[in-house]
């Protein structure tokens, strides 16, 4: 069968398996398990292959369904461009000015892109695979913020992916697989696996790291039977293993099919126009606070996929980097007013917060003393971060584990007034793309290139050799700062404080 993009003879397949990312404007070729692949030769000398299907495209009797194989080709697929998007409602105002989120329309959304220094079988290369953010509902490995070449630049093949989001990948149904995100993750680094040494990589050598979402998901792949093997360390930025109730997430389904008028079944939902059923997830998701407990798509226990305490069943073996932003919660408050409501209700604010993350009056009075002048926002917004993600990332880091585990903090504050060191603040400088335009929507004009410099090389180091380059955490003490505060805060008053955890947590 022949792919979208072009076919090629049999000779032209043996030229590809020669043809490296050099120059003669020639274009680098791999050959998959399923057909040959043709990408574009990228900056520092590197190959890159966009759009590269690891599952067949989730539509009629696969929408709801655990990821199938994609079907092999004939000749030659163009790997030029990104694949299309998988189906999701965009950010509303104002986080669709901060986080750039491209929509590329399309069914064969199951793909993933490859950066490599070096597209020669055999090569050896370690592997990085990034599974982006966007709470389970949003985001896509075409983030341009994401792009790749940095890692091939520095000797790592890198590798994105897209998977389900929603109700198409999180909605839970009594006719459908639970954690269907999860299992396309999962499909995706068996395709790594099978597939990475065309690539020049490493299958033994396989890094996963991803941000908020992306390293939920990474915290579940930790413990899932079915990802066992699939990969040597981890990496979770600002996101920690969690699994939600699954009445939590039902309620998103039912709401969901109130206003479609259609049982809360996978196979009624599967029947529904594709914009139908996008639209009543958007609406609501208008209805929906995570952040502070409420019904909401994520995952679930599941025998399956997914034990009901994924810390307590994360590999020991693995080595972990973990770690968060200062003022995580500065992204979710401050662009929408939140942060000043939240000092408006002063005291109660902070009774509230204490109340949702189980912090006693004491770790109150050591936080006011670690932010002098900080107001109640802040307040509550670091109590609702330790209980959200430091306490558990810790937990995670500090479980009886055989392999160690490396804590950071990212300290820098973003030049937009009021975000601090907010939440996905550090992609930039983990990509090292703080040069693509993007990037200066959420972290401002200048920004610090030795940051991003310094950031990037310990992500490397640590996927090279397991050691970013500071002490594996004993239990205690501070974790490594990236970065620190280098302006006044504009909004609530706060002064940023890198290490503040280490004086506040437990």
């Amino acid at each position: 069968m022949s792919a979208a993009g072009g076919s090629g003879s049999r000779e032209g397949d043996r030229d590809g398996e020669r043809t490296g990312a050099g120059g003669g404007g020639s274009r680098p070729r791999a050959r998959t398990a399923y057909g040959v692949v043709e990408g574009r030769a990228g900056a520092h000398g590197s190959a890159v292959f966009r759009g590269v299907p690891y599952a067949a495209p989730p539509v009629g009797a696969l929408r709801f369904a655990a990821p199938a194989p994609p079907a092999a080709w004939d000749g030659v697929r163009d790997a030029g461009a990104y694949g299309p998007t998988a189906p999701k409602v965009p950010y509303p105002d104002p986080f669709a000015t901060l986080l750039p989120d491209p929509e590329i329309p399309g069914d064969d959304c199951l793909t993933v892109n490859v950066w490599t220094p070096d597209p020669t079988p055999g090569a050896g290369l370690p592997v990085m695979v990034w599974i982006h953010g966007g709470a389970l509902t949003r985001g896509s490995s075409a983030v341009p913020v994401y792009e790749g070449s940095a890692f091939a630049r520095d000797g790592v093949v890198l590798v994105s992916l897209n998977y389900r989001l929603g109700a198409l990948g999180y909605g839970l149904f009594p006719d459908a697989p639970a954690n269907r995100g999860l299992l396309d993750q999962i499909a995706a680094l068996e395709w790594v696996r099978d597939n990475i040494g065309a690539f020049g990589g490493d299958p033994a050598r396989v890094t996963v790291f991803g941000e908020s979402a992306g390293a939920i998901s990474i915290g579940a792949l930790l413990s899932s039977p079915k990802a066992a093997g699939l990969f040597t360390r981890a990496v979770l930025q600002s996101g920690a293993p969690e699994v939600l109730p699954r009445d939590r997430v039902r309620t998103m389904v039912r709401r969901m099919a109130s206003l479609l008028k259609v049982p809360a079944t996978a196979g009624a939902f599967a029947a529904v126009p594709l914009p139908d059923l996008l639209a009543a997830q958007g609406a609501v998701l208008r209805r929906s606070n995570p952040l502070l407990g409420g019904p909401a798509f994520g995952l679930v226990a599941d025998p399956a996929t997914l034990p009901a305490d994924p810390i307590a069943g994360a590999a020991q073996e693995v080595p972990l980097l973990l770690g968060w932003t200062t003022e995580e919660y500065r992204l979710w408050l401050a662009p929408t007013g939140g942060m000043r409501l939240l000092d408006r209700l002063g005291p109660l604010t902070v009774a509230l917060a204490r109340f949702r993350s189980g912090k006693d009056r004491a770790a109150v009075r050591e936080l006011r003393a670690a932010l002098p002048g900080a107001g109640p926002a802040d307040l509550a917004g670091q109590l609702l971060t330790d209980r959200l993600l430091r306490d558990p990332l810790r937990r995670l880091a500090g479980s009886g584990r055989a392999a160690p585990s490396f804590l950071y903090e990212f300290a820098w504050p973003s030049g937009v007034p009021g975000l601090g060191a907010c939440h996905a603040l550090e992609l930039g400088f983990v990509f090292d793309t703080l040069g693509v335009p993007e990037a200066s929507w959420l972290a401002g004009p200048d920004t610090p290139q030795p940051l991003a410099e310094e950031m990037h090389a310990a992500w490397v180091r640590f996927a090279v050799t397991g050691d970013p380059g500071w002490e594996p955490w004993n239990g205690g003490g501070p974790p490594k700062v990236f970065g620190g505060p280098e302006r006044k805060q504009e909004a609530s008053g706060a002064a940023e404080a890198p290490e503040l955890t280490r004086r506040v947590l437990p």
